[in-house]
C-alpha cells in the first residue's frame, strides 16, 4: 500500500522534511490509483504502480510491472479504511501486534532504510501515527474476516489461511488447464490460423520427426527444415508494397518489398529457442528476445520466469516462436507480455510446428488479432495435456535430455 502515496506539492514536501505531513491518515492515499490497480490485478491483466521514494517523499520516474495472479496479496495498514477497497478483498487479515514492538520496528525502518533521526521518527509517531491507529486501524478489527496476534510467529493462523486460501482456488476452479480444457470443443478454426500446405514433402518431414524411433540427428535435421518452411510461409504475412526495379537487362520488373518496419524474434525458452536459426537465416538483422515460462508442477499453472526484450519493441512485427502449443497456455502468457510492452495485437505472429486444437481456440479467443501459423493441427489432447498423436517433448528430443515424470517444457509448459 505504501507505493500509493500521493504525490506532494512543494508545501507537503517541506512539512514531511520536517516530519509534520501526516502520513498516516487516509488521505495520504491515492485510494484512486489503487482501486484501479487491483481491480486490473484481479482480472488477471498486468499493471503498473508507482514506486515510493521514502528518502525524498517522492514517486520514481520509473514504475514496476506487475502481473495477474490467482492470488494476490495486498498488505498496508490503512488497508480497511476505504468502503471500495474492501469490496475487493476476498480475505481480510488483521494482524494484531504489540503497541511497543510497533514502535521499535518503527524506529529500526525509519532510521536504517529511510534515514530519519531518533527525534523525527518520536515525533511523526505520537502526532501522527499513535493517533491515527486509534481512528482509523484498531476500529477495523471489526471487519476483518482473521485476526491474528503475535504476527508472523502465529505460525497456526498462518496455515489456517494457507488452507483457506487452497479450498478457495479449489472451489473456483480457476486452474488454466481446466478452463481451456473444457472451451471452445466443436467449433470451426478460426480466419486468423494459416497452416503451411500439407504436400507430400511436409507430410514425409512430419513422419520422421512424429516417429518414436528416429534417431535424434535425424529428429533435429528435419525438424529444422520444416522451421525454415514455417518461416518463410509466416513472412508472407507481412505487409509489403509494390515496387518496380531495373533489371541487369535493363527491363524493368514489377515486384513486392517489405515496409521499413522492424522484425523481432521472440522465443518461448527453451524448444522456441530451437528455432531462432531459421528466423536468422532468412531475416538480415533481426532483433531476438526471450522468455521462459514454466508450468507449476503444484498448480499446474504457467509462471513467468524469464523475460529478456529488445528496447523500443512497441512498434516491431514480433515474430513468437514455440515449438508446440497443446493448451496455449504459455503461447497467451507470452502474447500478454508482449502486449504489456505495447507491441500491437494484430503485429504479433505465433509460430510453432505443432498445435492442438485446444490451443489454436484458446489463443484465438483471447487474442482474436494474433496470427497463429503452424506446420499441422493435430485435434485432441490426452489427459496430461499431451497433444495427440503429436510429437513428444520436442525439447528432449531435440537437445537429447528426460525431462523428470510428468514435466514438458515450454509448451510442455502449454501442455
Amino acid at each position: 500500500m505504501d507505493s500509493f502515496y500521493k504525490v506532494l506539492d512543494e508545501g507537503q514536501q517541506a512539512l514531511a522534511a520536517r516530519s509534520d505531513y501526516n502520513f498516516d491518515h487516509p488521505d495520504a492515499f491515492d485510494f484512486e490509483l489503487l482501486i484501479s490497480v487491483l481491480r486490473k490485478l484481479k482480472k488477471g491483466k498486468s499493471v503498473k504502480v508507482p514506486v515510493y521514494d521514502f528518502t525524498t517523499h517522492s514517486r520514481r520516474r520509473e514504475w514496476k510491472t506487475v502481473y495477474g495472479a490467482n492470488v494476490i496479496v495486498f498488505e498496508g495498514i490503512l488497508a480497511f479504511a476505504n468502503k471500495e477497497l474492501l469490496k475487493l478483498l476476498d480475505m481480510k487479515v488483521f494482524v494484531d501486534t504489540d503497541s511497543d514492538i510497533r514502535l521499535v520496528r518503527r524506529l529500526q525502518r525509519d532510521i536504517m532504510e529511510r534515514g530519519r533521526d531518533v527525534a523525527g521518527v518520536i515525533k511523526q509517531y505520537n502526532k501522527f501515527v499513535k493517533p491515527a491507529f486509534e481512528q482509523y486501524i484498531e476500529p477495523t478489527v471489526q471487519v476483518a474476516d482473521i485476526v491474528v496476534p503475535r504476527g508472523g510467529e502465529n505460525f497456526v493462523a498462518l496455515d489456517l489461511i494457507v488452507q483457506h486460501v487452497h479450498s478457495q482456488l479449489e472451489k473456483r476452479e480457476i486452474t488454466v488447464r481446466a478452463a481451456l480444457a473444457s472451451a471452445h470443443q466443436g467449433q470451426p478454426l478460426p480466419k486468423t490460423l494459416s497452416v503451411l500446405e500439407s504436400t507430400p514433402q511436409v507430410r514425409g518431414m512430419h513422419t520422421i520427426i512424429r516417429n518414436k524411433d528416429t534417431t535424434r540427428d535425424e529428429f533435429i535435421f528435419y525438424s529444422k527444415r520444416l522451421m525454415r518452411l514455417l518461416i518463410e510461409h509466416a513472412l508472407s504475412f507481412l505487409p509489403l508494397k509494390s515496387v518496380t526495379v531495373e533489371t541487369p537487362q535493363g527491363t524493368t520488373y514489377e515486384g513486392k518489398r517489405f515496409h521499413r518496419q522492424r522484425i523481432t524474434g521472440v522465443s518461448i525458452l527453451r524448444a522456441g529457442e530451437t528455432m531462432e536459426q531459421a528466423l536468422t537465416a532468412v531475416c538480415k538483422d533481426i532483433r531476438l528476445g526471450k522468455i521462459l515460462i514454466q508450468t507449476n508442477l503444484d498448480t499446474g499453472e504457467p509462471e513467468l520466469h524469464y523475460l529478456r526484450l529488445p528496447k523500443e519493441i512497441s512498434e516491431d512485427y514480433v515474430i513468437l516462436m514455440d515449438s508446440t502449443v497443446s493448451t496455449g497456455a504459455a503461447a497467451m502468457m507470452a502474447v500478454r507480455v508482449l502486449l504489456d510492452h505495447d507491441v500491437q495485437e494484430d503485429r504479433i505472429f505465433l509460430l510453432s510446428l505443432l498445435m492442438a486444437e485446444m490451443g489454436v481456440h484458446s489463443v484465438a479467443y483471447a487474442f482474436p488479432h494474433v496470427r497463429i501459423i503452424t506446420t499441422a493441427v493435430d485435434k485432441r489432447v490426452n489427459e496430461e495435456f499431451h497433444i495427440i498423436p503429436g510429437i513428444g517433448n520436442f525439447g528432449d528430443r531435440y537437445f537429447g535430455t528426460d525431462g523428470p515424470s510428468g514435466w514438458c517444457e515450454s509448451d510442455g509448459v502449454n501442455c
